[in-house]
Formats: C-alpha cells, sequence, structure tokens
C-alpha cells in the first residue's frame, strides 16, 4: 500500500511540473508585449526595452520558467504587469470564494445523486424507477448557467426570498453568507447531480448481477441490506472516478455561474485577467486551476486504495 501512494505521488509531482511548463509556454507565445501592457500604449520603445529587462523578459525560456516556479513553489505568484501589485493575495481571496462555492456543489450533488440513483436502480423496470430516470435525464440536459438564471428568476425576481447575486465574506455575516451562497450552489451542483445519479445507477445495477450480491439474497437478505453491506462499496469505485472528472467540470462551470451571480472567484478573476492582458496573474490562476484539480484527482486515487482491499494487497 505504501509503495502504491509513493508511486502516486511521484506521478502527481511530475504532472504538476509538466503542466506548469504547457501553462508558462502557451501563455508565453500569446500576442502581446507585457512591459508594454505594463507602461500603457504611449510608452516609447526606449521604454518598454527597459521594461522588459526589469521584468526579465529579456532573458531565455527556461530561466524564466525556472525562476517563475521556483517562486510558485513558495506561494509567490509575482506581481500584477497592469497594477504592480502583489499577484498572491488576490488568488487566495479569490480561491476560498471558488472553494467554498465548489465544495458545497460537490456536496448537494453527492447528496442528491446516491439515493436518487440507488432508488432509479432498485426500481428500475417499474413505473416509478421509470419516472426516477425521466427527471434525472432532463436534469443531465439542462446547462448550469440556465439552471442560474431560472433560479434567479424564481427565487429572486418573482419570490424575493433570496438574492440574485453578490458575495458576503462568512465571517462578517453567517447567514447572509448562506443566503448568497445557495442559489449558485444549487445551480452548480444540482445539475451535476443529475449527471452524477446516472452513474450511480449504472454502477449499482452492475454489482446487483454479480454473484456474491446473488449469494446474499440466496442466504435469505432482503435486497436493501445486501445492498448496503456488499453492494455500495463496489459500487463506489466507478463513482469516484466520475466524482474526480466532474470536480474538474466544477471548477470550470464555477467560470460561469460566478460570472451569473456576481461572485469574486477565481473564474471571475481569471476573466477580468485575461480581459486586461495581464498575462503573470493569468499564469498564476491557471496553475491554482490545474494544482486543484490534480490534488483532488490524487485524492480520488489514493480513496481507491482505502475503499478497495484488493488494491491494498497488490500494491
Amino acid at each position: 500500500m505504501l509503495l502504491r501512494v509513493l508511486r502516486r505521488i511521484g506521478v502527481f509531482a511530475v504532472t504538476v511540473v509538466a503542466a506548469s511548463v504547457v501553462a508558462f509556454l502557451l501563455l508565453s507565445i500569446l500576442p502581446g508585449n507585457a512591459a508594454r501592457i505594463a507602461l500603457g500604449v504611449q510608452a516609447t520603445e526606449e521604454q518598454v526595452r527597459a521594461q522588459e529587462t526589469l521584468m526579465g523578459l529579456d532573458r531565455p525560456f527556461w530561466v524564466r520558467y525556472a525562476d517563475w516556479f521556483g517562486h510558485l513553489l513558495v506561494g509567490d505568484f509575482g506581481t500584477s504587469a497592469v497594477s504592480g501589485q502583489a499577484i498572491g493575495p488576490e488568488i487566495a481571496d479569490a480561491l476560498g470564494v471558488t472553494v467554498i462555492l465548489v465544495g458545497t456543489s460537490v456536496l448537494l450533488a453527492v447528496l442528491f445523486a446516491v439515493p436518487f440513483g440507488l432508488l432509479t436502480a432498485v426500481r428500475q423496470g417499474r413505473p416509478g424507477g421509470v419516472l426516477l430516470s425521466a427527471i434525472g435525464q432532463a436534469g443531465v440536459a439542462i446547462p448550469g448557467f440556465l439552471a442560474g438564471i431560472l433560479l434567479v428568476t424564481v427565487f429572486a425576481v418573482q419570490l424575493r426570498v433570496l438574492p440574485a447575486g453578490g458575495w458576503v465574506d462568512p465571517g462578517e455575516d453567517a447567514l447572509e453568507f448562506l443566503r448568497h451562497l445557495v442559489l449558485p450552489a444549487v445551480a452548480l451542483g444540482l445539475v451535476q447531480g443529475a449527471v452524477l445519479s446516472r452513474y450511480v445507477r449504472s454502477a449499482v445495477l452492475e454489482v446487483m448481477r454479480e454473484d456474491f450480491l446473488r449469494t446474499a439474497r440466496a442466504v435469505g437478505w432482503t435486497k436493501g441490506r445486501a445492498l448496503l453491506r456488499h453492494g455500495l462499496r463496489n459500487a463506489a469505485i466507478p463513482v469516484l472516478t466520475v466524482i474526480g472528472l466532474q470536480i474538474a467540470t466544477l471548477l470550470i462551470g464555477a467560470v460561469v455561474i460566478e460570472r451569473v451571480f456576481s461572485l469574486p472567484g477565481l473564474g471571475s478573476l481569471l476573466l477580468e485577467k485575461v480581459a486586461l492582458r495581464d498575462l503573470p496573474a493569468v499564469q498564476g490562476v491557471v496553475m491554482v486551476l490545474v494544482g486543484l484539480v490534480l490534488v483532488l484527482n490524487l485524492l480520488i486515487d489514493l480513496a481507491y486504495t482505502v475503499i478497495d482491499p484488493r488494491l491494498r494487497s497488490t500494491a
């Protein structure tokens, strides 16, 4: 087991380095000059060249990458090419908003998908199961931004029970924080929950065909008890894989939801910096998003070892 964990951590470290090289390379070759952006369109060529030297843009690519990545490892994201301010505090504030939004959305998605998918699988072929499948399929077809607009229309515009957007820090007012969080978290989470419920249903149906479950039924266990005791753990492995993929989807979907609900998260920060062509800030935000996805995938991969005893014995 220890060898498997160390192997996965090694793969994670190599992947982070490779992703950082790709992100730095792609953003470095984009059109536009960071020095000219920092000085403005009225700057002379001499001033631009001096600013390039000051910013280190005249150095070779690998030297600039090594310097950038080295600072990144200690939490230094550099300074903005537009404002000249440190990028790290901006990213930290936005990261807190996105983590809360995505974390809440994942929780809602799992709380909805597991019982819904399990019930749909158990009632397969019955009228109730067909109706539940149709509801789940309808949820899959609804884009997150459309769900957000519909929720705002109903609960903010018509009923006026929840705010249409904005963000309140949980340390300032916990109740207002929750009120502002409800609509974006539901819009982001329940749509993904409908997708996840389809995979839960498929995984449970597959487990129900296994010999060990039929044996449990043969000795007198009810279907529900056999599923809870032996089925859910086996069904959890493919579902965990899907959850890992969906978290990446939620991070991307959060970009849209944050704009719909005017949330100051990483998605909004990324779009703002792209519009300003603030490449150092864009590089920092992109690497944080990539790092989040890779860390979550590592945790999902390690969770396989905890859930499946066969992996512990062969690691």
